[in-house]
């Protein structure tokens, strides 16, 4: 008996190559565009060990976890890391990366996350890609929870090496991800002796073996429905508008920050600025005594599918995370949030509107 997912003809080199200019299309980028055949820690890694080795001064924003896992990455490359670190509640600024270089003007290479969904900021990268194209430095940007939820456009911002995910905002599967790379990433990388050959992390691999010969041959066996979940997912976007999806994520980050402030109980938006808050994710801080896990636990014993997780490590006791993203990013998925949220914060003896949260969803939505 047949399976739609099982019996399926392989997936040909044509086609592969047509998704990726799919996705060169959706970051509309004159760049090279490799989709990797993984999690998006792949292209991530990968492109980190390929651009920098023990010559590079790396400038390392954190504005959250990944920033501290870039640091250690371009660390155990041999770099010399120098960390800006903010905190999580907020976003870095043009004039502090600017300050950076003229306290280090040997930096070389800035890594930055676009949006970072476990601690709900999101960085200015035209901005800050002025101040590191003034110096001449490679820009490595991850923009892994940004893509579909806000702009992403790596040639006007100067970016050289941008990483994306299709879990997140785009709403498609989580094993594969795609990387576009500059000229002067492929030639830094190409002068690396330290960068990845022969190796899944390569991405030296991709340009010589594929990109650069014509896209005619695979390097091996593609990872096929996540491929496929890929172009659908892609085509969902196409047929919709980038603009569309995007204003639907911009919508709910708004209807859960008014929606989160009356509702009450003592939920307030971790980060303090809407402006720096990420249209991807809304974190919210939780009340004194009260714990963020068991919260979000309690909230989903009502409805396991709430888009509500609490923060990672030590931010699970303090910060909840509303994931509005892909498929949740409706007015109803914010709405059932903050009810799940307020009825909870009710059974603690606190005070909550929840009809008051609702009214705020509907007027901020759109």
């Amino acid at each position: 008996m047949t399976h739609p997912f099982l019996d399926l003809a392989p997936l040909s080199a044509a086609r592969f190559a047509e998704i990726e200019d799919r996705v060169a299309r959706l970051l509309d980028t004159g760049q090279d565009v490799v989709i990797m055949q993984g999690e998006a820690l792949l292209p991530l890694e990968g492109a980190i060990r390929g651009a920098a080795g023990p010559g590079t001064t790396a400038l390392n924003v954190i504005t959250g976890p990944y920033g501290q896992t870039f640091g250690n990455w371009l660390r155990d490359c041999g770099a010399t890391v120098i960390d800006l670190a903010v905190p999580f509640h907020t976003a870095v600024t043009a004039d502090q990366v600017r300050d950076a270089f003229a306290e280090h003007p040997e930096i070389d290479f800035v890594s930055l996350v676009h949006a970072e969904a476990a601690t709900g900021n999101t960085n200015p990268v035209a901005e800050i890609g002025e101040v590191v194209r003034e110096r001449g430095a490679l820009f490595y940007l991850d923009a892994v929870a940004s893509i579909g939820a806000e702009p992403v456009l790596p040639d006007p911002w100067g970016v050289d090496l941008c990483v994306i995910g299709a879990q997140k905002a785009m709403g498609g599967p989580a094993g594969v991800s795609a990387v576009s790379v500059s000229e002067r990433a492929w030639a830094r990388m190409a002068a690396n002796p330290a960068a990845p050959r022969r190796s899944y992390l390569s991405l030296l691999d991709w340009k010589e073996r594929w990109t650069d010969a014509g896209r005619t041959a695979l390097l091996h066996a593609p990872a096929q429905l996540e491929m496929l979940a890929l172009e659908a997912c892609v085509e969902r976007i196409e047929t919709a508008g980038l603009e569309t999806v995007t204003a639907r994520h911009a919508s709910a980050a708004a209807a859960t920050r008014a929606g989160a402030l009356a509702l009450g109980g003592g939920l307030e938006p971790y980060v303090y600025e809407a402006r720096e808050a990420a249209p991807v994710a809304t974190t919210l801080r939780v009340p004194a005594g009260v714990v963020a896990s068991e919260l979000v636990t309690r909230a989903l014993s009502t409805d396991p599918t709430l888009p509500l997780a609490a923060g990672g490590g030590a931010l699970a006791k303090e910060m909840i995370r509303v994931n509005h993203y892909g498929p949740d990013a409706t007015p109803e998925a914010v709405r059932a949030s903050l009810t799940a949220l307020g009825t909870t914060l009710s059974e603690k003896g606190l005070s909550v509107d929840v009809e008051g949260a609702g009214r705020a969803v509907e007027a901020n939505w759109g």
